[in-house]
């Protein structure tokens, strides 16, 4: 087949979402060009990465479908939970546990999977357009297209597409978000060990009932290497939220995490302040807030041409559960596939069926296991229910986190028997045994302190 006999595929946008589909449409035959209003270098090393991205277990599999797994650093192989409440002398640890995945879950700086993949597409003859894409523009584009895909995140583009109210549950954000990473401890087995027997090669992830969570992970940073990346998920009338807004770089995102640690995780405290900033990157942070919502995936340009959304500018959800990044990943795979099969016309019915397939396929799970994870009142029996079985079972807590990397299964966890079910099928005995075997946790372990010089 020749080049100008090939199909046309146009995207616009250059982050996880745009250089997957630009590399993974190439590589089936189809002629492509992405657009970006930033030049390779910058998108690398301009930016601060939008989000940790971690890929946990299944959506690696659908990756791998566009490109061979690059990275051996940021890879884990569980997770240590601990539930803290109240405030004060009113303070207390409440439960723990810390289960292996049953996968791997790899945290890699989003800045780096893009750029490797942009520079495959460059690789491949795929053409790379720096400029700035208006609607108008856009327009033009999608008349020379026969796939036109928009890519541009939760801002750009995205107001094309208009809000899906029945499946759009919040208006507003539901936490405030920090993130960082930082480098000065190694990924081995004697970091966290106090926690966990795996150390580093697990993640951490500390809940306060008050005030929100904080996710610490093993990440590989585009420039540092085996480096740590946090997330704090601040809840908006929390104490946590007003340390968000003193945030201003690099430093002072790293003395929000310290603090908050030395308060209300001081367990942790004493190996969180060995961390430090990674100096050559200024913009290794990012703070905002996610309205978590869902987009009318299809949409038509000004002279009447279909365009497509994809990754967060469809599906933006809260990053609490790590479903951005995976769910981006499996719709692009399997469009690809899709449109590799299509022998006719790329229509607006056509593109729709296709995000409909997804949204079945995965869309839909990934939003309402964020709903769980942000504690939604919708699944207040489910928390109530699975996180004490959690903390008695292995097998329980390990499900739990099986649903990060597979969460179709919690669409059929509709009612509390059914939860109940659940917990008793995957401990092999009743529930309600479980369950009365719980005791609250008393007092975590801690770090050691640092010895004096």
């Amino acid at each position: 087949m020749t080049a100008d006999s090939r199909r046309k595929v146009a995207i616009v946008g250059a982050g996880l979402a745009g250089t997957s589909a630009a590399l993974g449409f190439a590589d089936a035959g189809f002629d492509v060009t992405l657009y970006s209003d930033r030049d390779r270098a910058s998108l690398r090393n301009e930016v601060p990465p939008t989000g940790v991205g971690v890929l946990f277990g299944k959506s690696r599999e659908w990756d791998a479908e566009i490109i061979d797994d690059l990275y051996e650093v940021g890879n884990t192989t569980g997770i240590s939970v601990r539930l803290h409440s109240g405030s004060g002398d009113e303070r207390a640890d409440v439960l723990e546990f810390n289960p292996d995945y049953g996968y791997v879950a790899q945290a890699v700086d989003l800045r780096l999977r893009a750029d490797d993949r942009l520079g495959r597409f460059l690789d491949r003859g795929g053409r790379f357009s720096v400029e700035s894409v208006d609607l108008d523009r856009l327009d033009a584009i999608a008349a020379d297209a026969d796939i036109t895909l928009v890519a541009t995140g939760k801002g750009g583009l995205s107001t094309l597409f208009p809000v899906d109210e029945s499946r759009t549950h919040y208006r507003e954000p539901q936490r405030r978000l920090l993130q960082v990473t930082l480098t000065g401890l190694d990924h081995g087995p004697q970091t966290f060990a106090y926690r966990s027997s795996e150390g580093g090669g697990h993640s951490l992830f500390n809940l306060d009932s008050e005030n929100g969570e904080v996710f610490v992970g093993p990440f590989l940073h585009k420039d540092a290497g085996a480096t740590w990346s946090f997330i704090v998920f601040a809840k908006p009338g929390g104490a946590w939220a007003p340390k968000i807004d003193d945030v201003h770089d690099a430093a002072s995102a790293r003395a929000a995490i310290v603090e908050i640690f030395d308060e209300y995780f001081p367990h942790d405290a004493p190996v969180i302040e060995k961390l430090q900033v990674i100096e050559s990157d200024p913009v290794s942070w990012l703070k905002g807030a996610v309205t978590p919502t869902v987009r009318q995936a299809v949409a038509t340009t000004r002279s009447g041409h279909p365009v497509a959304a994809i990754g967060d500018t469809a599906i933006a959800v809260d990053p609490v559960a790590g479903q951005g990044a995976q769910n981006t990943l499996i719709q692009v795979a399997e469009l690809v596939k899709a449109a590799a099969a299509n022998d006719g016309e790329f229509s607006a019915e056509w593109l729709s069926q296709e995000f409909e397939k997804h949204w079945e396929r995965r869309g839909k799970a990934a939003v309402e296991v964020t709903r769980l994870y942000l504690g939604d009142p919708d699944y207040a029996t489910h928390l109530e229910l699975s996180f004490p079985a959690a903390a008695v079972d292995e097998k329980i807590a390990s499900a739990l986190f099986g649903l990060l990397s597979e969460p179709n299964p919690l669409l059929t966890l509709e009612s509390r028997d059914d939860v109940l079910g659940f917990i008793s099928a995957v401990a092999g005995e009743p529930a309600d045994d479980v369950l009365g075997r719980f005791e609250p946790a008393g007092r975590f372990t801690s770090a050691p302190a640092p010895v004096s010089a």
